[in-house]
């Protein structure tokens, strides 16, 4: 069946106890599925794939009913690192040899609207989720950063894209003044924002637009054919199509799906208010990656906390200690801030594939399913919702652009995978540190 992780290392229906929870814009809890229901579309997942599915699919029209185990936003959605970035998770030189540069090409253009998307969504359903330009890349060698700069220029010449400012050295220090980076780029066209506010805003433009949402309702059992029947605790749902949208928490509801996207932790801590500080962190307003394989990512809240992510691990449990493995690589990048008290710590879930492309399929003649955004899901989650919704409604030329993206399935199976990658990742942090 694979290992669920709805419940390893959450409360029931409760949301963690992390910086956006904190901040976030309430909403009233959605009442659980009672009894038998009939749809045209049933969606298991209450995150930014399965809520904007829901919001494209309902505005069209389309009776839709979503299934949410816990909380809409519990997952990734709601506790990751709040980038909106440009393009695919993998870059678009990698894409040009996966995939051919024809098909690169259209993925960019996807990648481009999904980012135009979200910003979209944003501000007709008005959701207060501080939206703001720019996502810097970083280097912690000239390697690496002479390497970035042959990428932005790489966009600018192949794809059209202007939004790439190149950083030097200085450039860099003056906007991230760490002593590990050495140059990088900025990418004007890319932003970061409150997830888990973007998230909440989703499921309530999908309410408003005629979804019924349904909370605190896991699904248990799912039998496939001309009319799919889903099952919970409380209830059933009868439709003709189903759409899973699950991507870390997916459990063992798909084969197919669990073979080629495997789960992994995250972890994010948000510091005290920084105050006049947070200038030694950074002087602009802007999210940043590292380009180091164990990625650390981090950005300043609006109330001017460091929000920083890093550290992953290969167990299914979080650690009992949070604090401390992300206060190990946040130190390595801002030594000044060892003594910084941390006032939230939280895990998190996402997907993830051997490409680390998103993996969307027909898993039957009306079985549509996305997830593995490989820490890329922002704008690539919500856009494939609306991808999904298009195909229902027969018009799937986008949704067959991302499908033909090959995925592999991960060696050795559920049991194996995990070990596997721990060992890759181990060798991965190594070079790292040793800078090869």
């Amino acid at each position: 069946m694979g290992l669920n992780l709805l419940h390893s290392n959450d409360r029931k229906g409760q949301y963690p106890n992390s910086w956006y929870a904190a901040t976030a814009t309430p909403l009233a809890r959605f009442s659980a599925l009672s009894g038998d229901a009939r749809a045209d579309v049933v969606i298991i997942g209450g995150g930014f794939t399965g809520l904007s599915a829901a919001l494209h699919l309902a505005e069209a029209g389309m009776k839709v009913t979503l299934l949410e185990a816990h909380r809409v936003g519990f997952g990734a959605s709601g506790r990751n690192g709040g980038q909106l970035g440009s393009g695919q998770r993998m870059d678009q030189e990698g894409l040009e040899g996966f995939v051919g540069k024809q098909e690169a090409q259209k993925l960019w253009r996807l990648g481009e609207e999904a980012k135009d998307l979200v910003k979209s969504l944003i501000a007709k359903h008005d959701i207060q989720c501080h939206l703001r330009p720019g996502v810097a890349w970083t280097a912690s060698n000239s390697r690496d950063s002479m390497h970035l700069h042959d990428y932005g220029r790489h966009l600018e010449d192949r794809y059209g894209y202007d939004q790439i400012e190149l950083l030097s050295p200085e450039a860099c220090h003056q906007m991230c003044p760490s002593p590990d980076y050495k140059g990088g780029i900025l990418d004007h066209g890319a932003g970061h924002l409150h997830p888990l506010n973007l998230a909440l805003g989703l499921a309530r433009a999908a309410a408003a637009a005629g979804a019924s949402l349904h909370e605190e309702s896991e699904v248990l059992d799912i039998q496939e054919g001309a009319e799919v029947r889903v099952k919970t605790a409380t209830g059933e749902v009868r439709a003709d199509h189903l759409i899973l949208a699950c991507n870390g928490y997916l459990g063992g509801l798909n084969r197919q799906v669990a073979a080629k996207v495997m789960p992994i932790n995250n972890f994010i801590v948000a510091t005290e208010p920084l105050g006049d500080a947070a200038d030694k962190v950074l002087g602009r307003d802007v999210a940043v990656a590292d380009s180091k394989f164990v990625v650390n990512y981090f950005r300043l809240s609006h109330d001017k906390r460091l929000l920083f992510g890093g550290g992953e691990s290969y167990g299914y449990r979080f650690p009992s200690d949070i604090k401390a493995v992300v206060r190990k690589p946040m130190t390595e990048i801002f030594p000044h801030l060892k003594d910084v008290r941390l006032d939230y710590a939280w895990g998190g879930t996402l997907g993830i594939t051997m490409k680390r492309m998103p993996y969307l399929a027909r898993l039957g003649e009306n079985v549509l399913s996305a997830s593995g955004y490989s820490g890329h899901g922002v704008g690539t989650a919500i856009h494939a919702g609306q991808l999904i919704a298009q195909a229902i409604q027969g018009q799937a030329e986008g949704f067959d652009t991302m499908s033909r993206v090959p995925a592999p399935r991960f060696p050795g199976g559920p049991a194996m995978r995990s070990p596997l990658l721990a060992l890759a990742m181990t060798w991965f942090a190594l070079r790292d540190r040793l800078g090869i």
